[in-house]
């Protein structure tokens, strides 16, 4: 992490970064044989588009010199936004609650493979959730793997609940909420 720099960037700014988040994305997912990396990175790019238009959305990129190493995105959560539909156990009454400004949302985290393991996801962790005015943070996250990737980013977790996609049969992903204190200094 020392080599590295970390840039806040509001949405304003963000959107001149997408060509190079999208690359940084698919180098940290690598080449899966018999997928189309290309619809993953579509896919990806029509989120971080649409999460510019997100409340309190907030961009955090790492960079080694010119090049981005890794970045991490997220904005509060919206009344609306059904975030917490389909939890697994039921949470408990008023837990998803929103106000537009209770809940930050760690929307993308992502690292080029050559940096992963180097500690540079807990800091754009770290770096995203320090100045945030939300009351707890969440994040989803695949359940393959996820409790290694929770406990490296250093989380502190309050509720881990799961969820299915419409039609799923399947869990197919976990939300993990953590409360303040999130990692201040």
């Amino acid at each position: 992490m020392d080599n590295l720099a970390l840039t806040h960037h509001a949405a304003d700014e963000a959107s001149a970064f997408l060509d190079a988040l999208c690359d940084a994305y698919a180098d940290a997912y690598g080449k899966v044989p018999g997928e189309d990396s290309g619809i993953k990175s579509s896919a990806f790019r029509d989120r971080a588009t649409d999460a510019l238009e997100a409340r309190n959305y907030e961009l955090v990129v790492a960079r080694a010199g010119e090049g981005i190493v890794g970045f991490v995105f997220g904005y509060s959560l919206r009344p609306e936004r059904d975030w917490w539909k389909g939890l697994k156990p039921e949470p408990p009454d008023g837990f998803t609650l929103e106000t537009g400004n209770r809940t930050v949302v760690l929307a993308e985290i992502e690292v080029r493979q050559k940096w992963q393991g180097r500690g540079v996801g807990r800091g754009l962790h770290d770096a995203f959730l320090r100045g945030r005015a939300e009351e707890r943070a969440t994040l989803a996250c695949s359940t393959v793997g996820w409790q290694a990737a929770i406990r490296a980013a250093g989380l502190h977790t309050g509720e881990i609940n799961e969820v299915n996609a419409p039609g799923a049969s399947q869990v197919c992903c976990t939300i993990v909420t953590a409360f303040k204190p999130i990692h201040r200094t």
